[in-house]
């Protein structure tokens, strides 16, 4: 049997099940407030390759949903980003354009985003030529067709999300907190004595204790507890195309481009020299047969539709590139609550168990900051705004349609599952 030891104040022993971004953020931030003994489990090394944090590059943006917290979750995220050594390399304000191509599209893109002709932030575009001119001339060389949009110069763009991670990985580490990985790692359930949670097992028999739990799962959350509802791990899909030398060069420091109803792209990665597209769309999941329950898996292809829709958006925008084969391609996990707003509470029944998850697609570029949110709930300092918004909420979840949409568009504006996907339905990119 292993133990963290048991202890009070910043010897108690606080045990992170999960280490993906928001796992690696907490034990980051509980380490930096001088908490001594972190273990964090998990089944694979960081970064691991189902977490959605594991890629080359993640937008920055504006944020959508939870409205009434949006501009104290932007202050942070953004403070993170530019002044914190560990995160600051991984930011580059190259700006962001945003924009949609159908009426109801072009509808969202001014109330939900807030972005018009009218906007202060954004200069609008609303010709193929005025998109073109964002980048170096041979970059964007589609026709746009019926696409219009705002661009936001600076204060947005892109991040090195496996950097971040990775950093932030191992500032935790140089900081004292013990990662466990493998058989040991892989948490199969919480235990519990006495109505509390007193730390979790792993599938190689191994038992850790702890004061507390911080469950950071992810999209495995629902597997280890019950989420009434309130969880649903939705999934995204995107695919790389490589580049040469001269165009890596050409296509350096652009802005973010994103569609909201068609994809997105940002500048290719230093490590491989590759073009990141995802397509965009309300999300696959993967609902066992007549359950409620959606399973995550990995796998390192995407469905023939998905490539569709990737190519679709490459004819609409560079077209050079449509027919060019993917590198690399990969499905990545989430998991959505039903109003998109975290879920950073205590358990209102098993004591000493804390919840980090609900990142609702939009999670990672919080981790220079979400960590602070965790301990804060831990610690009961947690504004009293956030709280309210990070709350146990599972009236939100009564009657949930899983097949909400959320306010995403993109493909057939409905969410899919792999289920639907045949065997043969799936991309064949030979592996790296």
């Amino acid at each position: 049997m292993h133990s963290v030891t048991e202890s009070s104040n910043h010897e108690a022993s606080i045990l992170v099940v999960g280490a993906g971004t928001w796992g690696c953020s907490t034990a980051l931030h509980l380490a930096r407030r001088g908490y001594k003994n972190i273990t964090v489990l998990d089944k694979y090394e960081v970064p691991s390759p189902i977490s959605a944090g594991n890629d080359v590059n993640k937008i920055v943006e504006q944020e959508s949903g939870q409205e009434d917290v949006t501009p104290i979750l932007l202050d942070l995220a953004t403070k993170g980003w530019m002044t914190d050594p560990v995160f600051m390399p991984f930011y580059h304000d190259t700006g962001y354009i945003v924009c949609a191509h159908t009426l109801d599209g072009l509808e969202q893109l001014t109330t939900r985003e807030q972005i018009d002709e009218k906007s202060t932030d954004f200069e609008w575009l609303d010709s193929p030529a005025a998109f073109q001119a964002t980048m170096p001339k041979g970059v964007l060389t589609g026709k746009f067709p019926g696409w219009k949009g705002g661009f936001k110069r600076k204060g947005a763009g892109w991040v090195f999300a496996r950097g971040a991670l990775v950093a932030a990985h191992q500032e935790a580490k140089k900081l004292g907190v013990k990662f466990i990985t493998g058989p040991d790692g892989d948490v199969t359930q919480l235990m519990e004595e006495n109505g509390a949670i007193i730390g979790a097992e792993t599938s190689s028999g191994a038992k850790y204790h702890a004061n507390t739990t911080i469950l950071s799962a992810g999209a495995n959350a629902p597997q280890l507890l019950d989420m009434e509802d309130q969880l649903r791990p939705t999934s995204w899909t995107l695919a790389h195309i490589k580049m040469s030398d001269s165009e890596c060069k050409l296509y350096k420091n652009l802005p973010v481009l994103f569609n909201i109803e068609n994809g997105f792209f940002m500048e290719p990665d230093e490590e491989n020299g590759e073009l990141k597209i995802c397509d965009e769309h309300p999300g696959y999941t993967n609902f066992l047969s007549g359950t409620k329950a959606s399973v995550p898996f990995a796998k390192h292809q995407i469905p023939l539709e998905a490539e569709n829709r990737v190519r679709s958006f490459l004819r609409d925008t560079m077209p050079q590139l449509a027919n060019r084969p993917f590198s690399f391609a990969r499905i990545c996990w989430c998991a959505d609550t039903p109003d998109r707003n975290f879920l950073i509470c205590r358990h209102p029944e098993k004591k000493n168990l804390v919840l980090a998850v609900g990142g609702s697609g939009h999670g990672f570029m919080h981790i220079t900051s979400v960590g602070g949110f965790v301990a804060d709930e831990m610690e009961g300092v947690l504004d009293t705004r956030l709280k309210k918004a990070f709350r146990w909420r599972p009236e939100t979840a009564v009657g949930r349609k899983w097949d909400d949409v959320q306010s995403r568009r993109g493909g057939n504006n409905v969410v899919m599952d792999f289920g639907d996907v045949g065997e043969d339905g799936w991309t064949n990119i030979p592996a790296r």
